[in-house]
């Protein structure tokens, strides 16, 4: 058993041998999910020893326990903090996960990214003290290769930062236990950071601690925080150990532009199954988000992105590729967003495995990224869409 909990929803997970038959009733006064599970033979005060602390900060869960119904049927009751949505369904073996019962706790008022942006920003400017030159600091223009042909146009840019996996799926494995999860969520932090530092600029993560996104979530999030671009972390996985270096993936319209990038592409595109969703209950928007083509422009705004990226993560080490991949990344069809996909180093090499783990080389990883990101701004990009916040 696992519990999940993120600022939009909590996931509870059971890992079993078999199938499991649940049924649910939810209760409004007070509020509590209560579960029936038939076929579990394990006496209630074993399964208790299994359930997880309960994190005092989960917004939706306060409290779990199991009782006895009758032969093989066990009731595990959720004590809730407000009323929710809830979503129960199983998932098939997948990967290394055997059977999976997935019950997904939604408030049932949802959680709004763009507003909790706004707020952020608003509690790091009450926060600076009066007449703290952070408060009118010009947008910055620091970036290395050549000069810019212009000045940034003014406003200010929203970045959607998306640490890939999570959760359930813990991405890919290195040699000496590092998960991709861990190590892309710690980078993306740090480029969160260092956005956010920026007068013209800000941020907005798709994930921030350890759970599952889904991919479309994590495109439909970007569309409603109405980013300007869009950059997905991730750490690369081979067969052979003494695959090395970064790359930067860009969505093709024509199929991928090598097979390696077609394998990648079809590995991390799997991420669902592995995370986890309800493929019967995923929604209209969803659905229209996955399958929508992007446009041309999108696609060669993305290229231009992933150029100027590529250029600072050379001066920081080694590239696997020069040049921007292309494969049909889902994750990168929002079709209104550059949106690139940066896999940082190979989790798979042992020596970039220790890197990876490295603050300081997870620090440098970030302002690599963030470098490429202003280059591209000050170059290319026209005005935010969000010019008036």
């Amino acid at each position: 058993m696992r519990v999940w909990p993120a600022p939009d929803y909590t996931r509870i997970t059971f890992e079993l041998d078999t199938p499991l038959k649940a049924t649910q009733r939810l209760q409004a006064s007070p509020p509590r999910l209560v579960i029936d599970m038939e076929g579990v033979t394990a006496p209630p005060e074993r399964l208790a020893s299994m359930l997880p602390r309960v994190d005092p900060s989960d917004p939706v869960l306060s409290a779990a326990r199991f009782s006895a119904l009758k032969a093989r049927t066990i009731r595990l009751e959720l004590d809730l903090k407000t009323g929710v949505t809830p979503d129960v369904f199983t998932l098939p073996p997948v990967a290394s996960y055997r059977h999976r019962l997935v019950i997904d706790l939604y408030p049932a008022v949802r959680h709004d990214p763009l507003r909790a942006l706004l707020d952020e920003r608003r509690r790091a400017q009450a926060d600076r003290a009066p007449g703290d030159p952070g408060n009118d600091l010009p947008p910055s223009r620091a970036h290395t290769g050549p000069a810019p042909r212009g000045a940034a146009p003014p406003g200010v840019f929203t970045i959607a930062v998306d640490a890939g996996h999570g959760g359930e799926d813990p991405g890919a494995i290195g040699p000496g236990g590092t998960q991709e999860k861990d190590v892309v969520l710690a980078i993306a932090r740090r480029l969160h950071a260092q956005i956010n530092q920026q007068a013209d600029m800000r941020s907005v993560l798709t994930r921030s601690g350890d759970y599952f996104v889904p991919l479309g979530h994590r495109v439909a999030r970007a569309r409603r925080a109405r980013a300007d671009l869009f950059i997905s972390i991730h750490a690369d996985a081979y067969i052979e150990p003494h695959a090395r270096g970064a790359s930067v993936y860009v969505l093709s319209e024509r199929g991928a532009s090598s097979t390696s990038a077609r394998w990648l592409a079809d590995r991390e595109n799997g991420a669902d199954q592995i995370g986890g969703v309800n493929l019967a209950a995923r929604d209209r928007e969803l659905r229209r988000v996955l399958l929508d083509l992007s446009t041309s422009a999108q696609i060669r705004d993305s290229a231009k992105l992933a150029a100027e990226v590529l250029h600072q993560l050379e001066q920081i080490g080694r590239l696997h590729k020069r040049d921007a991949e292309h494969a049909a990344f889902a994750v990168l069809k929002a079709p209104d967003i550059p949106s690139i996909l940066v896999e940082t180093a190979f989790i798979s090499n042992p020596d970039e495995e220790r890197r990876l783990s490295d603050p300081q080389h997870q620090n440098r990883l970030a302002e690599a990224i963030f470098s490429g990101i202003r280059s591209y701004l000050v170059r290319h990009a026209a005005a935010p869409r969000n010019p008036a916040v």
